[in-house]
């Protein structure tokens, strides 16, 4: 089943090739995810997978054992810089703290391109990510929409001070002041860890007696809240964002309200393809910015498709779809 692609958006900025040299194929593309425990990931990396296959490539997955280490990530870029793939899809664990490894991978001439968390330095071929804080704004309004613009509210953050985190919480807080019936009780980090947002949301209901609604900053989080719910034999609407296979089995359940998306997959297929069109002295598109979906018991339908069943979108529909 074909992705769906109606939420794509490219400014169409056309970038040349980083690289003159010209190859067919069998380019190795080194994949750097943030960790294994968030399914997003999981995601980004078969996407990676799909379009290097596609493409008559292959892909070199770097993962941090300890779940977005910067030490661990600083030491695989070493790694990668003596191993020297055909170019790199990157994303930094942290934004600010991963500019000097980006700085050794140019060093090393190795192409790379930047997707998710949008890096504060560095030079990319291209970047491909989504705007967070429309993806909190939106799900949020969701939430608050349902909740009739009124209610007990708690977020739940992911990593304090990470792009991704501040942006989307802003989104969320911007929904909630929209709705003057809404009382945002607490904004606590879960750092995107299921466990850790399962403890959180359990001591957020030992001091609140009533939570109406939960804003959750990715799935994961999400999920750990409704464990926590129903371990309490309580209530809440929950949202949360990514749109994991395990977020719309729980929107099919009616467990979770709804999930932010922002299309893991295409992320992973896009940014292994710009890196490997740059390669091959074709053009790529410098910033690819993916709109938000919020997924809900309504149009979860093509979103409840197997990871191996999904197809990458092309370049020509990259192009059609940035056209304004």
């Amino acid at each position: 089943m074909k992705q769906t692609l109606g939420y794509l958006a490219l400014p169409l900025l056309m970038a040349a090739a980083f690289t003159t040299e010209v190859r067919a194929d069998g380019e190795t593309i080194a994949v750097f995810t943030k960790n294994q425990t968030n399914p997003f990931f999981q995601t980004v990396r078969v996407g990676a997978d799909n379009m290097a296959k596609s493409l008559n490539g292959k892909t070199l997955q770097y993962i941090p054992t300890k779940p977005d280490s910067i030490p661990e990530q600083l030491s695989q870029i070493e790694d990668v810089v003596v191993k020297k793939p055909s170019a790199i899809v990157f994303t930094p664990v942290d934004y600010k703290a991963m500019v000097p490894g980006v700085e050794k991978i140019n060093e090393a001439k190795i192409p790379v391109v930047n997707i998710t968390d949008r890096s504060a330095g560095g030079k990319f071929l291209s970047f491909v990510g989504a705007d967070d804080y429309s993806l909190g704004l939106e799900t949020a309004r969701f939430l608050l929409k349902t909740l009739g613009g009124k209610g007990n509210i708690v977020i739940i953050e992911g990593v304090k001070g990470s792009l991704t985190n501040v942006d989307r919480v802003r989104g969320f807080n911007d929904a909630i002041k929209e709705n003057p019936g809404a009382k945002l009780l607490a904004s606590q980090p879960g750092n995107y860890q299921r466990l850790q947002a399962l403890q959180v949301m359990e001591n957020l209901m030992q001091s609140n007696a009533q939570i109406d609604g939960v804003l959750a900053a990715n799935d994961a989080m999400a999920v750990g809240a409704i464990e926590a719910l129903d371990g309490a034999n309580r209530k809440a609407q929950v949202i949360g964002i990514n749109g994991t296979k395990e977020a719309i089995d729980a929107i099919k359940s009616g467990k979770l309200l709804a999930s932010g998306d922002y299309n893991g997959f295409a992320q992973g297929c896009l940014g292994t393809m710009m890196a490997i069109r740059a390669l091959r002295n074709q053009p790529v598109i410098s910033e690819i910015v993916l709109k938000p979906t919020v997924i809900t018991k309504d149009n979860f339908g093509p979103f409840d498709v197997p990871l191996e069943q999904r197809t990458c979108p092309t370049f020509e529909d990259a192009g059609k779809l940035g056209a304004k």
